[in-house]
């Protein structure tokens, strides 16, 4: 994994009290219901503390001759009750877990799809997935199940030793001393768990992002034969999932084991000094035999505390990587001195751009992309942009999206700075083809009104018919209901093109922004097309990125940009004559105008 680009170890790292600081912040809101099960699972241990104090008297009874049946019932039914209450505590606190997850799920989604464009091009999506889905599941046994298993676990082992210091107490200083020598080995481990968890959870970022990598271009990974290459990627990374999953499996076993191994070494010590003692006279049979059921019983407190313990290390890890995303700057309003009038608003016109001295570059220390770039587009009509590749061409409007924010200078939109609008505000006015043309999974009408959801059939019908796209309706064998496959693999190229334009345009905007919008599409649509953004440049501000004369040609102003800054601004007549560059572009690079 290329950690330069992902979220690393030690931008996810967290102090311990950082830790417990946000697994509360889970915990929170559901905490009557983690009180529930808390309450629960201490009344079920209730019920086996009494048992041990039950058998002791029954031991007793049965010594004098006395009846037994009153307290073998009483026993059953205290045993039945606390196996009922712990049952249901089980189901409160398994439910609370999946909202917990639920919650941190909603939470990171929406986060995610407010990072700026900035930091979603920094971060493998991969890696941002594998915290949204493995990231979050392990979240679920740390913030119900461990605490829980923490605080009942503790009380139970309180009382039992408080119940065994009744009982005898040089048999309690004997189990106690074996019962901390073992606790302080297996304290040793559980860091451990915590780094080969991380590890592992990393290693699973690293299989989502190899996936994603493959998936976002499968025809060219079969077109190239390179199959058995990413295969081998995609495995290496398995297999670093793997040998850190099993590393903390390993410590994960020697810590589970360690509760029943002190116990047991426990036992045959309380064994040895209570027979000793039994056979001096100092206790009674009965009471050796109610300590060492309280030693058996201890095994579970101990081993709800190492649990939780192991649950905290792997969630802590968890919780690092989830926080890590938290941390993330998200595009929020700027100040917001001014709103754009919304689309469809009767003083909605054509919206002016004018940038003043703009400088940009993605990082301090990277080149410029801009520098110094002045223009300025007054109103309705087309605005072509043209110039080498690498000039900053569609870098115009990721600036004016705020996709990004200048370096310098200023960017106006309808004599305003961008930074003074909201970016709902901002974008709602604002229709966008990028260079890509992204379709998304799902229908073709879900495709169509991404951008207007509250489009109308006649609103769409017109927008088909519009782009050329009627046919296409007729052609699909479900109509606009047809799904159109992974990133509209069932369409061919200008077909995408074709509705990411329509998608614009249903949008009303006032403000529409091409790049390169019209590249895959055959001689006839592409005219059809040029007439319809003609139409639209009456009434709308239209700013294209072109390579096609065709498209020049008809632009009422056209801006040349090499190397990060406006060379030249005019008609086309009046660049060929005045501007080398734009002439040698016209005569090369760009088509020969379709008459």
């Amino acid at each position: 994994m290329n950690t330069a680009s992902a979220l690393t170890t030690d931008e996810t790292s967290l102090s311990a009290r950082e830790t417990v600081k946000a697994l509360c912040a889970y915990i929170r809101p559901h905490r009557w219901a983690v009180a529930l099960g808390l309450l629960c699972a201490l009344v079920g241990a209730a019920g086996g503390l009494l048992q041990p104090l039950a058998t002791k008297t029954l031991v007793d009874r049965l010594a004098t001759g006395e009846t037994i049946a009153g307290i073998l019932i009483a026993l059953t039914a205290v045993v039945v009750l606390g196996t009922a209450v712990e049952a249901f505590g089980a189901y409160v606190l398994e439910r609370t877990a999946e909202s917990v997850v639920l919650a941190a799920r909603r939470s990171l989604v929406g986060r995610l799809l407010r990072l700026p464009i900035a930091e979603w091009e920094r971060i493998p999506p991969g890696d941002l997935m594998s915290r949204v889905t493995s990231d979050t599941t392990l979240l679920r046994a740390v913030s119900t199940q461990a605490v829980v298993s923490a605080a009942s676990g503790a009380v139970a082992f309180v009382a039992a030793i408080v119940m065994m210091a009744f009982l005898d107490v040089v048999l309690l200083v004997v189990t106690l001393g074996v019962v901390v020598l073992v606790g302080g080995a297996v304290a040793l481990v559980m860091p451990r768990i915590a780094r080969a968890t991380e590890r592992s959870q990393e290693a699973v970022g690293e299989i989502s992002i190899a996936l994603e990598r493959v998936f976002g271009a499968f025809r060219t990974v079969k077109a190239s034969g390179a199959e058995g290459r990413e295969t081998a990627r995609v495995e290496a990374a398995a297999r670093r999932a793997w040998r850190h999953g099993v590393k903390s499996a390993k410590w994960e076993a020697v810590a589970g084991s360690a509760d029943e191994l002190a116990v047991q070494l426990a036992f045959l010590a309380a064994l040895a000094v209570g027979g000793a003692r039994v056979a001096s006279g100092e206790i009674p049979v009965s009471t050796l035999i109610a300590f060492l059921l309280y030693l058996f019983y201890l095994i579970e407190p101990v081993s709800q505390l190492v649990d939780a313990v192991s649950h905290y290390q792997e969630g802590a890890a968890a919780i690092s990587r989830i926080a890590a995303v938290e941390r993330l700057s998200t595009e929020q309003p700027a100040r917001q001195l001014g709103v754009l009038p919304r689309q469809g608003a009767a003083v909605a016109g054509p919206a002016s751009v004018r940038f003043e001295d703009v400088s940009f570059r993605y990082r301090p220390g990277l080149p410029y992309i801009h520098q110094q770039v002045s223009f300025e587009v007054p109103g309705a009509g087309m605005t072509a942009f043209v110039g080498p590749s690498g000039a900053g061409k569609s870098t115009v409007f990721a600036l004016i999206e705020r996709f990004y924010e200048s370096s310098g200078g200023r960017v106006m939109v309808d004599g305003k700075d961008v930074q003074d609008w909201s970016l709902s505000e901002l974008r709602s006015a604002i229709g966008y083809v990028e260079q890509d043309a992204p379709v998304l999974a799902g229908t073709l009408r879900e495709n169509l009104v991404f951008a207007a959801p509250r489009a109308t059939d006649d609103d769409i019908g017109d927008v088909l018919a519009r782009t050329k796209l009627d046919a296409l309706v007729e052609r699909l064998p479900h109509g606009l209901d047809a799904p159109v496959g992974h990133r509209g693999s069932k369409l061919s190229g200008g077909e995408r093109q074709r509705i990411a334009i329509a998608r614009a345009l249903l949008r009303r905007p006032r403000m529409l922004l091409l790049d390169e919008a019209t590249s895959q599409l055959d001689a006839v649509n592409e005219v059809a097309l040029r007439d319809v953004i003609a139409d639209v440049a009456r009434e709308t501000t239209v700013l294209v990125v072109a390579h096609r004369l065709s498209t020049v040609t008809r632009a009422d102003r056209i801006i040349v940009m090499d190397t990060g800054r406006v060379r030249a601004v005019g008609t086309h007549e009046e660049l060929v004559a005045q501007d080398q560059l734009y002439a040698q572009l016209a005569s090369t690079q760009l088509l020969t105008p379709t008459r």
